[in-house]
């Protein structure tokens, strides 16, 4: 069903949308010419009830929130990526982009308030990882699962226990940290440092002890974020990568052929852990919650990786509950049987879905999409 028509007559034309959006709980809007203005909530697109964007207008109601150098920059025929506090006080994470039919845009809601590692329902390993004064820390997983969250959860963490001085380089700065024991310094891309690889290389004379890279997005991105945690630093960063050996496969082909015994046996030596997570509905379909994979490199994960046997990791993986591992299926099938998420949903995730099906249908209690939006 649309939601409820927005009044334009007293805010600014995108802030009325946006306040909409947050009232309603919404985590995106998006904007594009042709159709009307969409909200998404928990994880579904809904349409607001009003009428569909011409190009013009859209232009119109994007302009508004563009600075001049972001509008000459977007004229010249660039995506944007920026944040915007909206009159109403909400921050949001922005991307304008040209597509086929004109203009579109997407601004995604970040929380004023960081959310703790425990809201965040995140297993317990998480917490001990930030405990570690070297290595990487990788958070995996598609658009839109939340990666930006947990690692401003685990800065926060870090912020809360730790006198380190810490540097965040996003592509924009999503979450604000306030220093508290530890120092944070966060540089936005295009405003502060013209690539996250100069950024990494401008932190590491920064006298840094912890320095987060937004996104490891090419080559030389990754190997200066290698280098800066072989020599003594803590990194964390993301990939788009959906499973801990889909994540060291891409880390391994993203540097050149003759680079790659090296990069074997940095993720050997000094890869800590890797994070994979999805967001699955609550059962009463108000929410969406984290579910991980972990992946911690034990001296066997270190051998599998070194010997080419990536394809091993998951059975390593599955047997290391000691060490905080869990394969995705296994958080699905836990996160299941503790109701904090609908099954069906969960199910669409599992890579083995078999053993789900009995179980699944055995869930008499729990609400199904069906029974919940019909």
């Amino acid at each position: 069903m649309p939601l409820d028509r927005v009044s334009l007559a007293v805010m600014a034309r995108i802030d009325a949308f946006l306040k909409l959006g947050l009232a309603q709980g919404c985590s995106d809007l998006h904007l594009a010419v042709g159709v009307p203005p969409m909200l998404r909530m928990h994880g579904d697109l809904m349409p607001i009830k009003f009428r569909d964007l011409g190009e013009a207008e859209l232009e119109a109601y994007i302009n508004e929130v563009l600075t001049k150098s972001q509008l000459d920059q977007f004229k010249r025929g660039t995506d944007l990526d920026f944040s915007y506090v909206s009159s109403e006080g909400g921050r949001f994470r922005v991307n304008v982009y040209r597509k086929e039919t004109g203009i579109g845009a997407a601004f995604r809601s970040i929380p004023l308030q960081i959310p703790s590692i425990d809201q965040l329902g995140l297993p317990a390993i998480v917490r001990k990882l930030c405990d570690y004064h070297q290595g990487m820390i990788l958070v995996t997983g598609s658009t839109g699962t939340g990666k930006s969250t947990t690692l401003a959860s685990m800065i926060d963490y870090l912020n809360s226990t730790r006198s380190v001085n810490i540097i965040s380089l996003e592509d924009p700065i999503e979450f604000v940290h306030r220093s508290k024991t530890a120092q944070v310094i966060q540089r936005e891309l295009g405003t502060h440092l013209p690539s996250f690889a100069e950024g990494v290389r401008a932190a590491m004379r920064e006298d840094p002890d912890v320095i987060l890279v937004g996104e490891l997005r090419d080559s030389e991105t990754i190997s200066m974020a290698m280098t800066a945690a072989e020599t003594g630093h803590l990194v964390l960063g993301t990939l788009h990568t959906t499973s801990a050996t889909k994540t060291i496969d891409r880390m391994i082909d993203a540097l050149p052929t003759d680079e790659r015994e090296q990069t074997k046996s940095f993720l050997a030596q000094s890869l800590i852990a890797v994070i994979t997570q999805v967001l699955i509905k609550s059962p009463d379909q108000r929410g969406r919650r984290a579910v991980c994979e972990i992946m911690v490199v034990t001296k066997a994960i270190a051998k599998l990786i070194m010997t080419d046997q990536s394809h091993q990791i998951p059975s390593q993986i599955q047997m290391g509950k000691e060490y905080g591992m869990q394969m995705m299926d296994q958080a699905l099938l836990a996160a299941i049987q503790a109701k904090e998420v609908d099954p069906e949903h969960a199910v669409s995730y599992a890579a083995d879905k078999r053993q789900f099906d009995k179980f699944v249908s055995d869930m008499s209690g729990a609400p199904k999409l069906d029974q919940v939006n019909g």
